[in-house]
């Protein structure tokens, strides 16, 4: 039986360096966790209790496609917390995940062959998942001059689509009201449409992050609950789309997915009371932030944008090696760590970084610090 050309798309390396992990743990060794994009942390105790008590009242069926009103109606009021924007709950959609709205946003925003634009270094499943729909992703290459964001100059009237990320995922850098303002304008002007990633809102370091929403209607804004809210398994997020988009969405959704998971939309409603909770994992991070530079600093491993928000530094490594998944290996087999090869975010220039991630418990990123700092001195170039 063959197989389909979109089929044709590249592994997520990153899901491969954890499995190289788990064999590692499975023979007994410690390892530290420094590869996944995953909170330390699980769902809120507000959440897990909700559930809990859903689980005994009752059966949990379909929901309509758009999700459950009082969870549309609850994000819409976080916009309100949050950016102080007045947002119509009728345009949230909640979705199986941030992934599951990418799927949605491509599938109702372009036609098989459409040129979607990536800043990169970039998320590399955007990259898969437009491949896999008969889409053209085109790698838009950013550097630490733009601190690895995209610029208006970028934006061409020969694509059709632009995804930005703020707090961006692999580098933790963020686009000011002003840059995002002139992205949204370049965007217009072109005719190309915005699909904003802002999954990592909420865990911000000093300045928050701006939602694209406080500017422009006209956009595609996705979040999920895996990343502040701590549920990463959950499969739950949400996307917001202008009012006559929805019913597009609403189609698309119920023929593609029925419903987000029911149970998590009962655990993601009580999350987004937990805010105490939510806040003392952002200290940890910080914390976390903290030790990891002082580690780099100490290695001279200095060549990155200090991370604005999420829980990653994108590192050159470029004195080290220019074969970062051979690197990767080595740091894992040698040091312990487990660490993702920049070739996953950025298959030109990947070679050259490797992404860290800082979102672990204290201990283990204080011992995964050590363990990097040992490694890299002891392989000092000349």
């Amino acid at each position: 039986m063959r197989n389909s050309r979109r089929s044709c798309v590249d592994g997520f390396i990153v899901m491969d360096v954890m499995e190289t992990a788990r064999a590692a743990e499975a023979e007994g060794r410690h390892i530290v966790h420094m590869e996944i994009g995953q909170p330390g942390t699980g769902a809120p105790a507000g959440a897990r209790a909700a559930l809990a008590e859903a689980l005994e009242a009752g059966p949990l069926g379909y929901t309509v496609g758009l999700g459950q009103p009082e969870l549309r109606a609850r994000i819409a009021q976080l916009y309100a917390e949050w950016y102080g924007v007045s947002l119509d709950p009728g345009r949230v959609v909640v979705t199986a995940g941030a992934s599951g709205a990418f799927i949605l946003a491509f599938s109702a925003l372009f036609d098989n062959g459409a040129r979607v634009g990536l800043g990169t270094p970039c998320y590399p499943s955007y990259r898969q998942i437009l491949t896999a729909m008969g889409l053209d992703p085109v790698s838009l290459p950013t550097g630490l001059e733009t601190r690895y964001q995209p610029v208006p100059d970028q934006v061409t009237e020969d694509l059709d689509g632009l995804i930005v990320a703020s707090p961006a995922n692999p580098t933790g850098t963020m686009l000011d009201r002003e840059a995002m303002a002139a992205l949204i304008e370049a965007c217009t002007a072109r005719g190309v449409s915005l699909i904003s990633d802002e999954i990592y809102h909420g865990l911000h370091h000093d300045e928050r992050a701006v939602s694209a929403l406080e500017l422009t209607d006209e956009i595609y804004v996705i979040n999920s609950f895996s990343k502040y809210f701590s549920m990463t398994g959950w499969r739950i997020g949400w996307m917001v789309v202008p009012e006559d988009h929805v019913r597009v969405v609403e189609r698309l959704a119920q023929n593609l997915f029925i419903c987000a998971p029911h149970a998590s939309q009962v655990a993601a409603l009580a999350a987004l009371e937990c805010r105490e909770e939510l806040e003392g994992h952002k200290d940890v991070y910080a914390r976390n932030r903290s030790v990891l530079l002082a580690a780099l600093q100490g290695i001279g491993l200095t060549r990155f944008a200090p991370p604005d928000g999420g829980f990653y530094i994108y590192a050159d490594v470029s004195d080290w090696t220019t074969d970062s998944l051979a690197l990767s290996e080595e740091i894992l087999r040698e040091a312990g760590v487990a660490v993702t090869p920049g070739l996953d975010f950025d298959p030109d220039r990947g070679g050259s970084f490797l992404r860290l991630s800082y979102a672990g418990p204290e201990a283990e990123i204080a011992v995964g610090a050590e363990r990097l700092a040992a490694f890299f001195k002891a392989r000092r170039p000349d």
